[in-house]
């Protein structure tokens, strides 16, 4: 049975139950988020369409990754080429077309894959606070990369006490099929100037097993450690300095349909890691131009290893890429009065690659071959830019407006392209306008320009990606995007409703252009070049209502459309008409949730999509899942259970190279000292 229009008239009886009158005194819902305009507001006055996802739901569906946890927010469609992997797709775009940041730090750097990627995985879910996504915008706020709209993910922060105090937790999850074995220990210690927490995290996941057609889906699993710290130091009454550190590696992780489909014995990222080291200054101050000042310094490390063999052959591959990125940010707010405020500041980021592969004999006695690695080795990447963002707010209308100046410097010396030297650069800006019917009411109309610089990835890379040959290039401009937005908010004590309706112009796409004739190892050869033009249009609706204290349901809409104009046909991997409906019901330390997802058939496929061996040739099928959760707190311990995929949907997201999880269960304990 075809579920999906349940959900829709789901969303359409709530927005009518919304409307009747009730006088019970209920906390109006309130959500804060930072992403869109770098300073905090209510999602009821921003002009732009956001979802957020906080720690307390996330604790409630316990996802397996960070990925896994953004299924659940509005808007947000996930990809997984393989089990260790998930790229989320924001209108439709994903892989180095989307933002991601973590604490307000690029994770994005200048080898972020076009497509689908596994970067995101990297950050490790139990530390998360809160997930914030800015759809169709960031590019004036945070630069490069921002087309599809921008993934911010808040780790914890420790908090201070008037007394000295230390506090631990102990979280450990098991699923059936030894799909998961998860623990983790953290510590947390405040006093009147210093706040700190530190944990550690180890994952087990084993292989992972599909629906009832499906099965155990060999080889998936994989292992993952992670480390964190973060200090806080009160210095002065209004000057607070945050020191943190994060880590997380994943040893052997395979590309499932790389084994499956394309006749490798072995295919699998070891290691997978990041690395990142990062200080925050910040200063609150009476001057209205500089009402607080943010300094930032941070150090990024990503390792990408990878070993591959094709069945029956007697060389192995190994591959490794090491990018380490520097960053420095100075941001200050200001508010020139009582309704203009302003954001400004600069922003550095450098990268340096490091990339190498060897072909090892098995049958010669290990005898190692060096040759190119996937990048130019000892490339370098300078990313300078200032921007400026201003809101005014007035009783009936508020204004939003801002604009970036983006300048890069791309270095790459290669035997095979030669010494390439490149300075492109980008000026954008944003636009809004919000009309205020009343407290509850809300409309606003948005104008954003958006850019993606080309990257090391795109002009240096030379070897296989997904299922092609790639060669290097290195004429290439920016990609450019401008997005048209219309959309509604309504909040009231018991509702928030929020649609949203949009048109995104992409020129200058940056694609991969097959080479006629020339095939290497057996794979037809592509080259990179600016040769097109494309549209994305679509509708979000999201809601969340609250008809009594006890009970309430939360869930949206996705439809996004597609078009590729250069080529006349439909634009690739573009995620279908999907959604999310929750009801949670809670009951003093109890609480259950129900949970149904949902995406209409995938057929509008570009000829790159047929040729994805990822994708039937038909198309992705639609699919209906429901999960089940619930968890009671017994102090000092507080034990959660769910049940995924209820009725056993064999289902993939569109795009991905593996199934999705079968029927199972789950069970976690937290104890708290």
């Amino acid at each position: 049975m075809k579920m999906y229009p349940i959900a829709i008239a789901l969303v359409a009886l709530s927005l009518s139950v919304s409307g009747q009158t009730d006088t019970t005194k209920v906390i109006p819902i309130q959500e804060i988020t930072v992403t869109s305009q770098r300073t905090p507001r209510e999602n009821i006055s921003i002009p732009y369409s956001i979802s957020l996802l906080d720690r307390k739901e996330i604790g409630r569906i316990s996802p397996r990754t960070t990925p896994e946890a953004l299924m659940s927010s509005s808007g947000v469609f996930i990809q997984k080429t393989n089990h260790g992997g998930g790229s989320p797709f924001v209108r439709g775009l994903t892989g180095n077309q989307t933002l991601m940041l973590i604490d307000g730090i690029r994770l994005n750097n200048s080898i972020y894959r076009y497509g689908p990627n596994q970067y995101l995985n990297t950050i490790d879910v139990l530390t998360i606070d809160k997930i914030e996504v800015a759809k169709g915008t960031g590019s004036v706020q945070y630069g490069s990369d921002a087309l599809g709209g921008t993934i911010q993910i808040f780790t914890q922060e420790p908090g201070f006490s008037a007394g000295k105090e230390l506090h631990g937790t102990v979280f450990g999850k098991y699923m059936t099929g030894d799909m998961e074995k998860t623990g983790r220990g953290e510590l947390r210690y405040s006093s009147e100037n210093i706040g700190a927490i530190a944990g550690g995290t180890w994952h087990n996941y084993g292989d992972l097993i599909g629906g009832k057609n499906t099965g155990k889906q060999s080889p998936s699993g994989y292992e993952e450690v992670a480390f964190d710290a973060k200090l806080n130091f009160a210095l002065r009454e209004n000057m607070q300095l945050s020191v943190a550190h994060q880590y997380l590696q994943q040893n052997h992780v395979p590309v499932y349909h790389k084994v499956v489909l394309e006749n490798y014995g072995l295919n699998e990222f070891d290691p997978q890691q990041r690395m990142l080291t990062y200080a925050r200054l910040n200063i609150d101050s009476r001057n209205p131009l500089f009402r607080q000042v943010r300094l930032t310094t941070s150090w990024q490390q990503g390792i990408e290893g990878r070993n591959s063999q094709k069945n029956g052959s007697s060389s192995l591959v190994r591959e490794k890429d090491q990018i380490n990125t520097l960053g420095l940010t100075a941001e200050v707010q200001s508010r020139l009065n009582d309704f203009w405020t302003a954001s400004s500041g600069i922003e550095v980021y450098h990268d340096q690659v490091g990339s190498s592969k060897a072909e090892i004999d098995n049958y010669g006695y290990g005898t190692s071959f060096p040759k190119r690695g996937l990048y130019p080795d000892d490339s370098r990447y300078n990313s300078y830019s200032l921007y400026t963002l201003h809101r005014f707010d007035g009783r009936k209308w508020n204004f939003d407006g801002g604009v970036r100046f983006n300048a890069f410097r791309i270095n790459i010396s290669d035997a095979t392209i030669g010494d390439v030297t490149i300075s492109p650069e980008a000026l954008v800006f944003n636009t809004s306008a919000m009309y205020n019917f009343s407290e509850a009411h809300h409309a606003y109309a948005t104008v954003s320009s958006g850019f993606r610089a080309p990257n090391i990835d795109d002009m240096g890379t030379l070897g296989i990606v997904d299922f092609r040959y790639e060669v290097p290039a290195y004429d290439l401009k920016p990609e450019k995007s401008v997005n048209y937005e219309i959309g509604y908010k309504m909040s009231r004590p018991k509702f928030f409703g929020t649609l949203a309706a949009y048109y995104m112009n992409l020129d200058q796409l940056i694609t991969r252009v097959k080479v006629d004739g020339e095939f290497i190892d057996g794979y037809q050869v592509y080259r990179k070049e600016n040769v097109e033009e494309a549209y994305i249009q679509g509708l979000e609706t999201t809601v969340k209502w609250i008809p009594f204290p006890e009970l309430n349901f939360n869930g949206g809409l996705s439809y996004t459309y597609g078009q590729n104009v250069t080529k006349k046909e439909p634009m690739r991997r573009i995620p279908p008409l999907n959604g999310r409906m929750a009801a949670t019901w809670t009951r003093g330390k109890f609480f259950a949730t129900a949970e149904f997802l949902f995406a209409a058939r995938q057929d509008r496929l570009a000829k790159g999509d047929i040729d994805d061996n990822r994708i039937q040739d038909d198309g992705t099928p639609a699919w209906q899942v429901i999960n089940l959760f619930a968890g009671i707190e017994l102090r000092p311990v507080s034990l959660n259970l769910g049940v995924q995929n209820l009725f056993d949907e064999d289902y993939r997201t569109h795009g991905s190279g593996i199934n999705g999880i079968g029927r199972s269960a789950w069970i976690s304990a937290t104890w708290c000292f």
